[in-house]
Formats: structure tokens, sequence, C-alpha cells
């Protein structure tokens, strides 16, 4: 679930984005300042447009946002005196985290991908497919997780690249969009004393 609001570029407008809908037709259901947005072969939701939001609560960041589970309440109430019968999910959960490489091995159907088990918090790893030249078993970056938005909007959700599945994407400088980010390509390398699954912090995790 990825809350996304930008008043100056795209109006009073929150986007609620469900899932990824890839290339599938889309279809539109609008009944007053909410619109749903679904899968014209399944009817299945991929989002929500909920126009003039600043009605329903006042939203002070851009871009990525996360919301209250007061705010989300507020969200399905207006959703229900709509008439539609689905509820909205707050997930709270930080997107983007330190994670460690855990395992590592080549991708059998590309000469630079590899197949990396990425540990992201307690008791939990993730498979991440990569092509970053510094990855190695052990080293520590940051992680963008399924329902991250990218400095520059891109959205994260589970795909696959060459036919191996992929949960996340391990972050350079550049594309966290940190200052001074040098212009080679390689993952961001954090020190062996950062603690797996906390979440990102630019003031802690980048010094140059």
């Amino acid at each position: 679930m990825i809350f996304t609001y930008n008043k100056e570029h795209v109006g009073d407008v929150l986007m609620v984005i469900v899932k990824n809908s890839g290339d599938a037709k889309l279809d539109v259901e609008r009944k007053g300042n909410v619109a749903r947005v679904f899968l014209k072969e399944t009817g299945e939701t991929v989002a929500w447009n909920i126009f003039e939001v600043s009605s329903l609560f006042e939203i002070e960041n851009r871009g990525q946002i996360f919301l209250t589970d007061d705010q989300v309440a507020r969200l399905n109430q207006e959703l229900q005196a709509q008439g539609f019968t689905e509820e909205i999910i707050n997930d709270k959960e930080p997107k983007f985290v330190v994670g460690e490489i855990v395992e590592m091995v080549a991708h059998p159907d590309s000469d630079h991908l590899n197949i990396c088990q990425v540990a992201v918090g307690n008791d939990k790893t993730v498979q991440i497919v990569a092509g970053a030249p510094n990855a190695r078993v052990g080293l520590k970056t940051i992680v963008a997780l399924p329902g991250a938005m990218m400095p520059k909007g891109n959205l994260i959700f589970p795909g696959e690249l060459r036919g191996e599945k992929s949960f996340g994407m391990m972050c350079s400088p550049r594309e966290l969009a940190l200052p001074n980010a040098p212009q080679r390509r390689g993952v961001i390398e954090l020190s062996d004393d950062q603690v797996v699954g906390t979440p990102f912090d630019p003031a802690k995790h980048w010094t140059a």
C-alpha cells in the first residue's frame, strides 16, 4: 500500500496504490470524490484516488506519505459514505531499511545479475535480484522494500528479473537522491555496526 500526494503538480488528490497493475487494462469507477481504479478483466482494485482530500484532513508532506490510523479510518468512512464496501489498510512498516546480504549466487540467465538473500529484519530475509558490481556476502546496504516509493517516483513492487523473483531493491546513493552521491555504479555501503532492519535515516547512514 503506497500513499502519495503532490498538490502542486497533481492537485488536491491522495493517490492510494494497492498493487502493481503492470500492463493490464484498467477501468475507473467514480462516486463523489472517490475513484476506484480496477483491473478491467477481473475487477480487482489496484488504486484509489481521493479528490479534495484536504476536506478530510490536511497533508503537509509531498511524495510518498504515511498516514495515521485515524486518517485511514477517515478515508474508509468516506469510501463507505460513497457506497464502496472495500477498506484501505494502513501499512506503517518502514519501506527503506538497513539490509545485509547473507547469501549470493550468480543468476543462471545473466552475466551480471546476482540472486541475493538479504536479511531485512529479525528472522526476515527477502530475495533480491541485483546487478550492483559491489554486491557481496556480508555487505550492509539500504533496501527499498515492496511498498516503497523512490525519490524519482518509481514504485517498488515484487517482480521478476529474467525468471527469478525479486522482492525489493538494494539502493545506490544516486537512487536515494543523497547529496554528493558518487556517479559510479554500486549500492550504498554501510559500516558493519549498522543494525539490520533499522529504518533508513540519511543523516545517520550517509556521510559523504
